[in-house]
């Protein structure tokens, strides 16, 4: 009886059953990896397309901050030249 426990199940069933389980086993592994590779190939492209995306943003960010340096410096001009139109009056 202990001989029978420390042998696996698959040891113990007949050699059809355990063809059988084995085939069941090697169709359950080769659909896990399916899966895993369809989720690598997913996270691969969602990765890709935020790299894509952070770049844009970075791009446009420092686009901004050109334009808001610009109109500043306007806004300062404008403000110095109201100044000096008032002290010359």
């Amino acid at each position: 009886m202990t001989e029978l426990k420390s042998r696996s199940i698959v040891e113990t069933m007949e050699p059809e059953n355990s063809a059988n389980a084995l085939a069941n086993q090697i169709r359950d592994l080769e659909r896990k990896i399916d899966l895993l590779a369809a989720n690598c190939q997913r996270l691969r492209d969602e990765n890709k397309s935020l790299r894509e995306q952070q770049s844009n943003l970075i791009s446009e960010r420092a686009k901004l901050i050109e334009k808001n340096e610009s109109a500043k410096s306007r806004v300062e001009d404008i403000v110095n030249r109201l100044r000096a139109m008032e002290r010359s009056s």
